[in-house]
């Protein structure tokens, strides 16, 4: 079953997030990922995360799927302007990929690195949609062939002022995205809240999931990451706990189960630990 069967099938979706390397050795992180192709329903490739320069993500997406993964292309607007986004979606479909997730990127901080921004994310959603569609590209001019792809978008539950996260999300609906991948969660109450709402009970949302490892790494989260609150009670465990990552799943663990009833599914972010992976899936006995 590949994502869009799993997507389109109603049961509770499980996808992880890997980084290409930042160089060319390729085969360790294809090789610790083999332990996932079993027990997930796609893998989400990042696209030069955080404005650091990271092997392509289309070429990683590429070896991922000839390794037998169903790979989810971050495709990020900082990086490309629109002829390079329009080409490589369809150099995506050409290597046989179907899973885009459109973002508009995080803004380069220091360096040399300058943006392009031709498009936002929704824009990139739209296009892709009219390519698939219409069988044209942004400028109406005929392709040779429809690509058709599963389009996500992103979503951002926990930032503030809350209306406009929403009225975001509803331009991506709008423009065709057809799931989202939020932001980590580790309120699910404000999550609640969020969807709420919304009030758009058929959307496919992808709730974030990041094992915390340490006190300081979910102090950080908590104060520097926008949209992200971390409840006082669960800095409080992992702070006073003998073995904080240990304890980093279990909180996963219990707000998976907290979130199964609400959203479509987890999107898992493990900083390539993807050792911690089954474990939490063990544990959920999913």
């Amino acid at each position: 079953m590949n994502f869009r069967e799993a997507l389109n099938s109603g049961k509770f979706i499980i996808t992880a997030e890997l980084s290409s390397p930042r160089g060319v050795e390729v085969e360790p992180i294809i090789e610790a990922a083999s332990i996932l192709r079993d027990k997930i329903d796609g893998v989400n490739v990042t696209d030069n995360q955080r404005a650091k320069m990271h092997l392509s993500s289309l070429a990683f997406c590429a070896l991922l799927h000839q390794n037998g993964f169903d790979p989810i292309l971050q495709m990020t607007c900082r990086d490309r302007n629109a002829l390079a986004l329009q080409s490589d979606v369809l150099g995506a479909y050409a290597l046989g990929l179907r899973n885009i997730l459109a973002l508009t990127g995080d803004y380069p901080v220091g360096g040399p690195v300058r943006p392009v921004y031709d498009l936002d994310s929704v824009q990139l959603i739209s296009i892709i949609k009219k390519m698939e569609r219409e069988g044209v590209d942004l400028y109406d001019e005929k392709l040779s062939g429809r690509p058709r792809f599963l389009v996500g978008g992103a979503v951002n539950p926990g930032a503030e002022p809350l209306e406009m996260q929403i009225v975001k999300l509803r331009k991506k609906i709008e423009a065709g995205a057809d799931f989202f991948q939020s932001q980590v969660i580790y309120d699910v109450k404000s999550f609640m809240k969020f969807l709420k709402e919304l009030n758009e009970p058929k959307i496919k949302i992808l709730a974030g999931i990041l094992p915390i490892k340490s006190y300081n790494m979910a102090v950080f989260l908590n104060e520097k990451v926008p949209g992200v609150s971390i409840p006082e009670k669960i800095l409080k465990r992992v702070k006073e706990a003998k073995d904080p990552e240990e304890e980093g799943i279990k909180i996963s663990v219990e707000i998976i189960h907290e979130l199964k009833p609400i959203c479509a599914g987890i999107h898992l972010m493990t900083l390539n630990n993807v050792q911690v992976i089954p474990e939490i899936l063990g544990r959920l006995k999913i």
